[in-house]
């Protein structure tokens, strides 16, 4: 069974946990601190502790703004990590492949992965704590917007209220988070160790008014969410979440179009670990290939060999699979050279659909010979979920002369020096696929040396 680490950094706490199919098999913790290499020191010492052979990935979670694709830390709080590349950090001292997402993000997917939400494609989630954190499933994806989304305790629900660590004013996390409940204890004269359960059982008008005070705003944070986001149910959670739930239930919810279920969290406070392990193993379930793309000739094995070098990725050719049978096979002719080929496109992709999920592949080969509904075909099979498209060209007649000057390396079998002409002419028009990210394809010119920086780069930023 593939198991992974769950990491939650927290503003007291730092909470790590080995996950197996949503259960947690280790447990450890430590205490948090504002210096980021502090953390950084803590959280692979905790990884250290419930690391065994079946982890093959490992998930964060952290407070603040987070870039999810490209792995950044854009704010924080107490623990801010936005001055360094915490993500990499983690990934170089353990080789294991690390994801890393905003804390209320990770609560999210432990609830719908294994707890109060699970199974549904249509989730809002706020985590009740210091702060008020939020995250929103939309059709089973996470809502991101330019980058990070979701930020739903800076929901505005009074204009004239408090000023917000964010800058704005009268977010609710500064009336309904467990912070502002402190808040509302002194305003009325309560002990700091008052709670939610001794409000309740007061039953007199100061209980009444802390609790209205806290509860009824979150009320309208989560009536205004609902009508926004429509969702199939509002989960509650975070460390004081439970009490939340409590406290919302003295605030009824007013008739009206919009209408969800508010769940408490079922996964308490380990929705976060929980969940940043199950980001972690879906991560790792991803099956991606680099498509390196160009007529014969056109410098795209060169291309495939560097990036090889540099990724340790696998690179599956049409040549190497064909070449064999060429060497070994009676001298064939043009259409036996295209129909081995076209077997040995099937046998890529079988090769593909055979190999463990996880993994990535770069695939050399000149896309354009069948039509493209077979390559969609062939990928579909094969059960990839990420394409990315390098696109090999150079002046038609320095492909031309490329492939004159090997003809005497090629088995017999491949087209002979009648082909130039028609090569020529060829990639004069030769394109791309498209079938790559939507930002189209990695485009280099095999005529200068290649900035395999730049490439790596692009592929980090594409599959994060």
């Amino acid at each position: 069974m593939h198991c992974a680490i769950g990491i939650d950094i927290g503003g007291t706490r730092l909470r790590a946990a080995r996950v197996c199919g949503g259960i947690i098999q280790a447990r450890a913790f430590d205490d948090s601190s504002a210096d980021p290499r502090i953390v950084l020191a803590r959280v692979l010492s905790l990884v250290a502790k419930v690391r065994n052979a079946q982890v093959n990935a490992i998930g964060i979670g952290v407070p603040g703004e987070v870039n999810a694709k490209t792995r950044r830390v854009l704010s924080g709080g107490y623990v801010d990590l936005s001055g360094f590349d915490f993500a990499a950090e983690v990934e170089t001292a353990t080789a294991l492949p690390v994801v890393i997402e905003n804390d209320a993000t990770m609560a999210l997917l432990g609830e719908v992965a294994h707890g109060a939400a699970q199974g549904l494609q249509n989730v809002v989630l706020l985590t009740i704590g210091t702060g008020i954190g939020g995250a929103v499933l939309e059709q089973g994806k996470v809502t991101r917007g330019r980058g990070s989304a979701g930020q739903l305790g800076h929901l505005c629900i009074d204009p004239k209220g408090r000023t917000c660590v964010c800058g704005r004013i009268g977010c609710v996390e500064t009336v309904s988070s467990g912070t502002a409940f402190g808040i509302h204890l002194a305003d009325a004269g309560l002990s700091p160790e008052t709670r939610v359960e001794d409000l309740l059982a007061r039953e007199d008008d100061i209980g009444r008014g802390v609790i209205e005070a806290w509860a009824r705003p979150l009320r309208a944070a989560v009536d205004t969410l609902i009508s926004i986001f429509n969702p199939d149910c509002v989960v509650i959670g975070g460390g004081a979440g439970q009490a939340a739930m409590s406290a919302l239930a003295t605030v009824p919810e007013r008739r009206s179009w919009f209408s969800a279920a508010v769940l408490g969290a079922k996964l308490g406070d380990d929705a976060g670990v929980i969940g940043a392990a199950s980001s972690a193993l879906s991560d790792r379930r991803r099956k991606r290939a680099v498509l390196v793309n160009g007529v014969p000739a056109s410098g795209k094995s060169g291309v495939a060999r560097a990036l090889a070098d540099a990724t340790g990725w696998p690179i599956l050719t049409l040549d190497t699979i064909k070449n064999p049978f060429l060497t070994h096979l009676p001298p064939s002719d043009k259409h036996f050279n295209l129909t081995l080929g076209q077997a040995s496109y099937d046998a890529i992709f079988d090769l593909i659909g055979d190999a463990p999920d996880g993994t990535s592949f770069i695939i050399d080969a000149w896309f354009g010979f069948q039509p493209l509904e077979t390559l969609s075909a062939g990928i579909a099979r094969a059960g990839l979920t990420d394409l990315a498209e390098v696109w090999c060209h150079a002046p038609s007649e320095t492909i031309g002369a490329r492939y004159r000057d090997r003809l005497h390396l090629r088995p017999a079998g491949h087209p002979g020096a009648d082909y130039v002409p028609e090569l020529i002419a060829l990639a004069k028009h030769a394109k791309p696929t498209g079938l790559g990210s939507v930002a189209g394809p990695f485009e280099v010119d095999t005529t200068a040396p290649l900035d395999l920086g730049a490439l790596t780069q692009w592929l980090r930023v594409l599959w994060p």
